[in-house]
């Protein structure tokens, strides 16, 4: 054989080496960072915890603002990020004094002292937080809170809500000799003095005027309506009652109240009564004399039988 065919064996005795070599260097090279890969992750997974369990409380307006004396209403929305379906124990925790609060859910807003919850739900249930102050109570402007807390187990999640009381809307309404009695003369106008006084922060507008009377009575109010009245003045107004002439004499009860958009009613119990007038009086004194004088003629002319 002559040295060139030799070197061109070697040659290709090499290069099928080279590449046989190169295939099973890649081959192995692919299996071992598999297998450091799969090692990598079965030790990632073995050293993550599972998922903690969590409830989330959510309101979109955890903040309102209002007249003094004006209801609050807040929805929370409930999520539970849990493994399995339990019920949360509902609380409103720090109510303030002369306040009333609840918590309510569904078309007819019934009150509930507990929610059943299901994990991972698409959509979170939804309950409503009402919180107003007591009736006939007009809170000072300031921020009132109140929170709410679902609890189940060592699971407890809470949330703040806040209503902001921003004006206070607040008169008395009195009879100027600030006597709840009143005479009157049946079948003519008698006058009363009532007197309205803003005793709150902010102008009172649209004062009206109305009344509860017997039957057949007749009470206006002059002026009928006060347009606006600023804090710290009072105004007059005058009420003409009139019972009807027939009215028989006693005492009756007539109601008086204002009204007034943004605040509370303000009312008047008064206890009228009526005296018959006093050409009438006489009248009734001359039929009684009558009466008398007859008698005494029906016995006179007995005695002499």
């Amino acid at each position: 054989m002559s040295l060139p065919k030799a070197v061109h064996y070697l040659l290709c005795f090499v290069l099928f080496f080279g590449v046989l070599g190169g295939l099973v260097g890649d081959r192995v090279a692919l299996a071992a960072e598999e297998s450091s890969r799969g090692s990598f992750l079965s030790s990632l997974n073995q050293e993550q915890p599972p998922p903690k369990e969590k409830l989330e409380l959510v309101s979109k307006y955890p903040t309102f603002e209002g007249n003094s004396g004006d209801s609050f209403s807040f929805d929370v929305n409930l999520r539970w990020l849990g493994s399995e379906a339990r019920t949360f124990d509902l609380a409103l925790i720090d109510v303030p004094p002369k306040w009333s609060a609840s918590i309510v859910a569904g078309a007819y807003e019934r009150e509930i002292p507990a929610i059943g919850l299901e994990p991972e739900m698409l959509y979170p249930e939804k309950i409503t937080v009402k919180f107003a102050p007591f009736p006939g109570e007009l809170p000072d402007p300031g921020d009132y809170v109140i929170t709410l807390e679902a609890s189940s187990g060592d699971i407890k999640e809470a949330i703040e809500l806040k209503a902001v009381v921003t004006t206070l809307y607040r008169f008395a309404f009195y009879t100027a000799t600030e006597r709840l009695n009143a005479e009157v003369t049946a079948g003519e106008e008698n006058h009363l003095s009532l007197i309205v006084f803003n005793t709150g922060q902010a102008v009172i507008e649209e004062i009206s005027f109305v009344s509860s009377k017997p039957a057949g009575w007749n009470i206006k109010f002059n002026p009928d309506e006060v347009e606006s009245l600023q804090p710290g003045l009072a105004r007059e107004v005058d009420v003409m009652i009139k019972p009807p002439r027939k009215t028989i004499a006693g005492d009756y009860s007539v109601t008086m109240s204002t009204i007034s958009p943004g605040t509370s009613i303000r009312r008047i119990e008064l206890r009228v009564t009526v005296l018959t007038p006093t050409v009438w009086g006489w009248v009734a004194i001359l039929i009684v004399l009558a009466v008398i004088a007859g008698l005494g003629v029906i016995f006179r002319r007995l005695g002499r039988r």
